[in-house]
């Protein structure tokens, strides 16, 4: 008899002897399965997607045939550790002309990272010690604090109410964690609620920041998708901010290049360069081909106006079609995410304790995939980056969105 000693050396943060061996099933493995299931079950509906969380687009062809052609040159082979000078002054033009943010040195202020996730990843290494805090929106997305815990510290959450307008209430926080705070995560447009930030919200940051010693992570995945009269913005573009904080810019969800696996942090020279000495012990930088890419779409931001509009033309359907559904739905204002109230029951049918119970019915009865969220009230995560290809095919989709749900009358 052998005895398998693998199992008891994993890292305790991962499971330990327990890794493997958990019957948990994460709610994204949940809605795979329950798409699966149904699509076998009712192999003659076409399941309507709404649950996912990438664009539906392909990058623009100009930056694509740019990446062919400088794929194709021997010196962009090398690596590319920390980033190359074309792309860092490009991102920093890029968060002129569209931020108004024209302060940011192109060389000690800003790093290119491969994808915001990975960068979100490494941050806590930079900061967090054993007994550190950092400071977390519920719900949102939660690399950062994944990563706090392997590094020894801990998590607190901030709930985003929708009577606060989906904001992070700072004064809710006590002494004892922000004396072991370390971090304050930040993401707006935000995922999963949709909800915009405003100067006057980052303006109280910053103080609150400074009186409180806190480095602001602000997550801006989705600071271009904007849309109805609001103008991007960007926490840098706030007073004070540079002081206190670094965000993060992603070109997955702006020029509909997810994987792809580019973006840039910037802000606050220490945090950047702090950033970096990290980042030189994780990778050897994103293909260069991909930076000159990026660079050249970041010179185009009239791309991601396009896209907006489009996202924005999406949320208005969508918003109407559940409205009139019975849903208490409110188009967003950023992002492609519609994040509402989840009904407490079908008439003459199940009642849902949770969101995701929800979830999965709509999976189950009507081929609608969505993603639950019950972290802070039930609430469930619509996306807009629906398969579609023109208006005339969005109009058919969101159609038969409604007529599959005007089945039930839902009770909220």
């Amino acid at each position: 008899m052998t005895t398998d000693y693998i199992q008891q050396l994993f890292a305790d943060r991962i499971g330990g002897t327990q890794f493997g061996m958990r019957d948990e099933i994460y709610k994204f493995e949940k809605i795979k399965r329950a798409k699966r299931e149904a699509t076998l079950t009712n192999p003659y509906m076409k399941l309507i997607d709404l649950g996912v969380g990438e664009p539906d687009a392909m990058a623009d062809d100009r930056v694509v045939q740019k990446l062919v052609e400088e794929a194709g040159k021997p010196e962009n082979r090398f690596y590319a550790d920390n980033g190359i000078a074309e792309f860092k002054q490009a991102a920093a033009s890029y968060m002129d002309k569209v931020f108004c943010v024209s302060d940011l040195n192109p060389e000690t202020e800003i790093n290119h990272v491969i994808g915001s996730k990975s960068a979100l990843a490494m941050l806590p290494s930079a900061f967090i010690n054993s007994g550190d805090l950092t400071i977390m929106p519920s719900p949102c997305y939660p690399i950062l604090a994944t990563h706090t815990k392997y590094c020894g510290g801990d998590v607190v959450q901030l709930p985003l109410k929708e009577e606060n307008l989906f904001l992070p209430k700072l004064d809710t926080l006590s002494d004892r964690v922000l004396e072991k705070a370390k971090l304050l995560y930040l993401n707006y447009p935000n995922n999963p609620t949709g909800a915009t930030a405003t100067a006057a919200f980052f303006e109280e940051v910053v103080r609150f920041a400074k009186k409180h010693e806190l480095i602001v992570v602000h997550d801006a995945a989705y600071s271009a998708l904007v849309f109805d009269g609001e103008q991007p913005l960007s926490f840098l573009s706030v007073p004070g901010a540079k002081d206190v904080g670094i965000e993060l810019h992603s070109l997955s969800k702006s020029f509909n290049m997810t994987g792809w696996r580019i973006g840039f942090i910037a802000g606050n020279e220490k945090l950047v360069k702090a950033f970096a000495a990290v980042k030189d012990n994780n990778d050897s930088g994103q293909f260069i081909a991909i930076q000159k890419a990026a660079a050249y779409a970041l010179a185009h931001p009239e791309m991601t106006i396009q896209t907006a509009e489009k996202y924005s033309r999406r949320h208005e359907l969508l918003t109407n079609a559940l409205a009139e559904c019975g849903f208490h739905a409110v188009k967003p204002k950023g992002s492609f995410f519609l994040y509402t109230k989840t009904p407490k029951a079908v008439a003459d049918g199940p009642s849902f304790q949770s969101a995701e119970e929800f979830s999965q019915y709509l999976i189950r009865e009507h081929l609608i995939s969505s993603v639950p969220w019950d972290d802070a009230g039930q609430y469930v995560r619509f996306s807009v980056t629906f398969q579609a290809n023109g208006i005339e095919e969005e109009l058919r989709v969101i159609q038969e969105i409604e007529d599959r749900l005007r089945r039930d009358v839902f009770i909220f």
